[in-house]
């Protein structure tokens, strides 16, 4: 396959079957008219390497497993670990995200009925400086 067909029997771009052949996850077989083809093998390594980005895997992620993998070691034990470091670093973000939802919620609402006001020297936009975040204590002068 050539590029082109790579991508689009794949559903992506020319760039990113480029891209994974410049980071060398990818090797076509360079023919004598310039153009680059993908053997079977190569086909079988770009759709491994889509399903483990669907899984959040990163290119170095990859490019470990596969490196893994070329010599002759089973990887299954590598990527049980890296899945498990990108669950929870997904964890953190998914609770980091749920937090500024209900901070924008409770913005919303604080700001439902406050009237408009232009800025000061002192104010862009009082709404902002009025926000009281969700979940937050007071500093304590306890030590």
């Amino acid at each position: 396959m050539k590029v082109s067909e790579l991508a689009k029997a794949y559903g992506t771009t020319p760039d990113t079957v480029r891209y994974y052949t410049r980071l060398k996850l990818l090797n076509p077989i360079k023919s004598e008219n310039g153009y680059k083809y993908y053997p079977p093998t190569e086909v079988s390594r770009f759709k491994f390497i889509l399903s483990a980005r669907q899984l959040g895997f990163s290119v170095s992620d990859i490019q470990q497993i596969v490196d893994e993998a070329s010599h002759g070691k089973a990887a299954c034990p590598l990527v049980r670990t890296l899945i498990k470091e990108r669950l929870a670093e997904t964890e953190k973000q998914f609770q980091a995200m749920l937090k500024l939802r209900e901070n924008m919620s409770s913005a919303l609402e604080q700001w439902e009925c406050k009237e408009d006001k232009a800025p000061t020297s002192t104010m862009v936009c009082h709404l902002i400086d009025s926000f009281e975040p969700v979940g937050t204590e007071e500093p304590s002068d306890e030590k």
